[in-house]
C-alpha cells in the first residue's frame, strides 16, 4: 500500500525538490485517509488543508502493473466529492503556481477548474494542468475552457492523440501549442516533447530498470514544473522531468522513489559522464 492520486504525487515531488507546496484535498475519517496524511507529512506536504470527510470514504486505486501492460481500478470517493467551496481562493496569496489534475475523476471540482485557473491567473499565478485519461475516451469541449487558462499542459501520447484526434505525437503537439503556451508530450521510456511559442523541443528518456511505472508521469510533471520556476530552458525542464520520472519507476508506487535536489543533481551527472 502506498501514497496515490496524481495530485498527491506531484505535491510531493515538488516538495522534495525543495518547493513549499500548499496541498488542498479531501479524505474520508478512516484508515485509509490517515495513512494518506502520514504518507504526505512524510514527504514534507503539510495537510492542514486537506479535508476530512466522515461522510465519504477515501478514495483508493487498486494498480495491476505487469511489465507489458498496467490497469488502474479506482473506487472514487471522496475524490469525487471536493468542490469550489472547499478550496479558500486566499490560500493563492504569496503562491507562485497552481497544478490541477485528474480532471475527469474529480466530479464535484471538474466545472470549476477553469474558474480556479483563471482566478489564480488574476492573483499573478502561473498554473498547470494534468488532466489524465478520460475513462470514456470521449474528451468533452468544456475542458477546452480549462486550457483557455492553462500555461502548461501536460498530456502523454494516448491522451494527446485522443484529445486532438491527430495522427502522430507531432501532430497533436502542434495542435496543442495552437492553444496553451506550453504543451509537453510524455512519450515515456522514449523520453518526451514540448512546444513552446511554436518551437518543439525534445529530449529522450534515461535507460533505466523500470519496475513500476505508476505516477511516473506525475513525477516527470513535478520535474517540470520544478526546473520552469527556476526559469531553466525548455530543454532542461523536459530533461529533469524525465530523470524525475526515470527515477521514480525504480520503486514501486509512484512516490518511493522520487529524488530530492540532490539525488536528481547525481543522477544527472552520472547520465552526462
Amino acid at each position: 500500500m502506498t501514497l496515490g492520486s496524481a495530485s498527491a504525487i506531484f505535491a510531493c515531488g515538488v516538495a522534495k525538490l525543495g518547493h513549499e507546496v500548499t496541498f488542498v484535498s479531501r479524505v474520508g475519517r478512516d484508515d485509509f485517509g490517515d495513512f494518506c496524511l502520514g504518507a504526505l507529512r512524510s514527504a514534507g506536504v503539510p495537510t492542514r488543508h486537506v479535508l476530512r470527510d466522515a461522510s465519504a470514504k477515501t478514495g483508493i486505486t487498486l494498480a495491476l502493473s505487469t511489465r507489458r501492460d498496467r490497469a488502474l481500478v479506482t473506487y472514487l470517493g471522496a475524490i469525487s466529492s471536493l468542490r469550489y467551496e472547499d478550496v479558500r481562493m486566499s490560500l493563492l496569496k504569496g503562491k507562485s503556481h497552481l497544478h490541477l489534475t485528474s480532471y475527469f475523476l474529480q466530479e464535484g471540482l471538474r466545472p470549476s477548474f477553469a474558474r480556479i485557473f483563471r482566478e489564480a491567473r488574476s492573483a499573478g499565478l502561473t498554473t498547470s494542468f494534468d488532466p489524465n485519461s478520460d475513462p470514456t475516451s470521449s474528451w468533452g469541449e468544456d475542458i477546452l475552457e480549462v486550457l483557455a487558462h492553462t500555461d502548461i499542459l501536460f498530456l502523454n501520447r494516448d491522451e494527446a492523440l485522443q484529445l486532438t484526434r491527430a495522427r502522430d505525437a507531432r501532430g497533436a503537439l502542434k495542435a496543442l501549442g495552437a492553444r496553451v503556451p506550453c504543451a509537453v508530450v510524455k512519450l515515456g521510456a522514449k523520453g518526451a516533447l514540448a512546444i513552446m511559442g511554436g518551437r518543439v523541443a525534445s529530449a529522450p528518456g534515461f535507460k533505466v530498470n523500470a519496475f513500476d511505472t505508476t505516477g511516473a508521469g506525475d513525477t516527470f510533471a513535478a520535474g517540470f514544473v520544478s526546473a520552469h520556476l527556476e526559469g531553466l530552458s525548455l530543454e532542461e525542464c523536459l530533461r529533469r522531468g524525465n530523470a524525475c520520472g526515470a527515477l521514480s519507476t525504480l520503486k514501486a508506487g509512484g512516490t518511493a522513489n522520487q529524488p530530492d535536489r540532490a539525488a536528481l543533481k547525481r543522477f544527472l551527472r552520472g547520465q552526462s559522464a
